[in-house]
């Protein structure tokens, strides 16, 4: 399968037949007067427009890059490490890097481990002696320019040619009046760790064609993990003499290049890092390619990306298109490929966020809707990966679980010593909308026929482990788990599970344990019925509908369908407050509707979901729109500035979420509100921190102010932000 170009199309017509009551796309059209780019377009021509969309500058002065690295990086096709651009005042003459992830922790492994050095007579020349260099982001790829005095011109650039492999070439030209003669050389210098065992795992050595850094084995399951078969392998296409003093290297050019006026010379070498002997080989191979024929693997990357540019910014106004390569950017930058326990490529929360390079479900559910506008089979296969670890019918290790999919898997599980492998909960039921949408981009209906068993039996689990009272009506809950020793423990799984892990509405939650007829403990609920879980469950059996009808089985999706109409009216029957005009969480055992912890957003869900009437309907955006309730500068709070908990630096307790933002306005849209849905997209534009200039997407922002908060390049807003900017 290839990610990188396949795309097929539904026609509206057919799409309406399959979804039944789902709605249509309309017909996607750029602006007449600022067309959307042809899929044709070659990186050159679209440089300028889309130069710098993000802020890729910066040099690391340590080899740990914090929490939260403030480098925004830049990788592709998957590959597990990443590269930025220095800063005019910085060393010159190479790229940032490479960051590298010890499997699960991103760290430097140099500020420039391939440092370009040019002398003339013996003498060292002065990259920036006839002006400030040109240090440049562009879609696909970092490009450096230098001019030397004299006519002579240095141009680095770095682009990646395989999941494993970055290609990196440097081109000389000479347009003065005499011949030049040049000596060439690369140094860098290793980022050592600090502290424990990482700092002695990299080993800098000489290798045949360029210098290698082998690593030692570390098992520090929350900092750092190798297993003693990692390497980073630098391989240059011309010979070169290699000397390494501890952790510095000087490769040089065994000849000199010898410029005529008017010529050029280019030189070529890669950079590679695998987790193991097999990878090793074959991105040896990967690099020979790329080696061989760069000029091959330079288009080839181009016209990839003129596709992904052309895809995102087709219907989008002209002067959001940044906005919209900046997401893609930003996806692909966090996509990372098979390794370890992760069998698909997957989209990772943020690579800029030390926690953050595993694979979430419903993170992958909201990435997967965007990435489909860009890169249908990137999206269909960060939905198999988090697929592949789903629970088997028959599991001697969860046999009450068959079905179930977890929280979050990595490069690591338990058994090869990792940490942050979460089979304790699961996470909201968004799996067949983000399938759907994959399809209705992507058009392959093998997927859906793939999927379609999986999407059933993680729904049946839903009710099967999370139905406490057998009504219909689901809770968040816990697994039967070692790290659910406790009641505390299960509350704080169950408020996971939901994905909005501190809400207030989950502060004085308790739990109830679930058996099956036989007595056998399935897991835990928590002690009320939670509307968001439930309106995502109504339009889960909606999605599902929609698959069996377009593989053609309408029993099944009348079914589906009728399932789904019951769990709205009781959703609008029990949850809906008439005297408040919202949706809440409601009371196990009683029944209550839980208002005394003010209104959250999870309120809006019945409107995205469908499940809301007109005149509930019109009571919640009445409350969206309102500036003393939702309505903030930026929309919309996780939580209602009336709500005695509202806190707008808190976490899920008032920041803006932008997968809730984008619920809200889908569900405005729904229900004809469109004037309204796109008033808040131009808040949401016009109050978000750097997302009109070159800073990254945020994980949320303040509702008041619009600041960006917490992790940066975050992948799930990046990807609702896609279909948003097309309103």
């Amino acid at each position: 399968m290839n990610p990188l170009t396949r795309r097929h199309f539904l026609t509206a017509s057919a799409l309406a037949a399959a979804a039944g009551p789902l709605a249509a796309p309309a017909a996607a059209h750029a602006a007449p007067d600022d067309p959307a780019e042809p899929a044709d377009l070659d990186a050159d021509r679209y440089a300028d427009r889309y130069a710098d969309v993000l802020d890729l500058h910066g040099t690391p002065t340590r080899a740990y890059p914090g929490d939260n690295n403030p480098i925004t990086v830049f990788a592709d096709l998957g590959a597990w490490h990443a590269y930025a651009l220095p800063r005019p005042t910085d060393p010159l003459g190479g790229f940032t890097g490479p960051l590298h992830l010890a499997q699960e922790y991103p760290w430097w492994l140099s500020d420039g481990l391939t440092r370009l050095r040019l002398t003339e007579q013996g003498k060292p020349l002065d990259l920036a002696a006839a002006g400030t260099p040109v240090l440049t982001a562009l879609p696909g790829l970092l490009r450096q320019s230098y001019a030397l005095g004299g006519g002579l011109a240095l141009t680095l650039e770095l682009r990646f040619a395989g999941n494993r492999t970055a290609l990196l070439r440097a081109r000389l030209a000479n347009s003065g009046r005499t011949a030049r003669t040049l000596g060439v050389s690369w140094t860098g210098t290793l980022l050592r760790p600090a502290d424990g065992p990482q700092h002695d795992a990299p080993r800098l050595r000489a290798a045949e064609h360029g210098v290698e850094v082998d690593f030692a084995r570390v098992r520090k399951t929350w900092d750092y993990l190798t297993d003693g078969t990692e390497r980073f392998a630098v391989r240059h296409a011309q010979p070169v003499r290699v000397t390494v003093d501890g952790d510095t290297h000087r490769t040089e050019l065994a000849d000199t290049v010898r410029l005529s006026p008017g010529a050029t010379r280019t030189l070529d070498w890669t950079e590679s890092y695998t987790f193991t002997a097999a990878e090793y080989d074959r991105a040896a191979r990967e690099a020979g390619t790329a080696l061989r024929t760069p000029e091959r693997i330079a288009a080839a990357g181009a016209a990839r990306w003129a596709g992904y540019v052309a895809r995102a910014t087709e219907g989008v106004p002209a002067d959001r298109r940044r906005t919209a390569v900046k997401c893609v950017q930003t996806l692909v930058t966090n996509w990372r490929s098979p390794a370890g326990r992760i069998r698909h490529d997957a989209v990772t929360p943020s690579l800029s966020n030390k926690w953050f390079s595993g694979v979430w479900a419903w993170d992958t559910w909201k990435q997967a809707v965007g990435t489909a506008l860009f890169a249908p089979d990137l999206a269909a296969d960060q939905i198999r990966a988090v697929f592949d670890h789903q629970i088997p019918a028959g599991s001697t290790d969860r046999p009450q679980d068959a079905g179930m999919v977890p929280d979050c898997v990595f490069y690591n599980d338990p058994s090869t010593g990792g940490g942050n492998w979460n089979e304790r909960n699961s996470k909201p039921p968004l799996a067949a909308w983000a399938v759907w949408e994959v399809y209705r981009h992507g058009g392959d209906r093998a997927f859906l026929r793939e999927l379609l068993p999986k999407l059933t039996a993680y729904q049946d689990w839903w009710y099967r482990t999370r139905d406490h009272l057998g009504e219909g009506l689901c809770e968040y809950g816990a697994t039967v788990d070692p790290a659910n020793a406790a009641p505390e423990d299960c509350r704080q799984a169950a408020a996971w599970e939901s994905g909005m892990d501190n809400a207030p509405r989950f502060d004085t939650a308790g739990v109830v344990p679930n058996r099956d007829a036989r007595g056998t403990l399935l897991g835990w609920s928590l002690t009320q019925r939670s509307v968001d879980l439930n309106a995502y469950l109504a339009a889960d059996h909606r999605h599902l509908a929609a698959i069996a009808a377009e593989l053609g089985d309408r029993p099944t999706a009348d079914r589906l369908r009728a399932r789904a109409g019951r769990i709205d009216a009781a959703i609008r029957d029990t949850m809906y407050d008439p005297a408040d005009g919202w949706f809440h969480d409601t009371d196990l055992t009683t029944g209550a509707r839980l208002t005394a912890r003010g209104r959250g957003i999870e309120g809006a869900i019945p409107l995205w979901s469908g499940t809301a009437d007109p005149a509930q309907a019109r009571t919640v955006r009445a409350l969206l729109l309102d500036p003393a309730e939702f309505g903030t500068p930026m929309p919309f709070p996780t939580v209602a500035r009336s709500s005695p908990a509202f806190d707008p630096a808190g976490y899920w307790r008032g920041l803006a979420w932008l997968d809730q933002t984008y619920f809200a306005i889908e569900g405005l849209r729904r229900h004809g509100w469109h004037q309204d849905a796109r008033a808040a997209v131009q808040r949401l534009l016009a109050a978000a921190e750097g997302l009109g200039g070159d800073g990254p997407v945020r994980e949320n922002y303040d509702p008041l102010t619009g600041a960006g908060r917490n992790s940066t390049n975050f992948s799930w807003s990046a990807a609702l932000l896609l279909p948003l900017l097309r309103q």
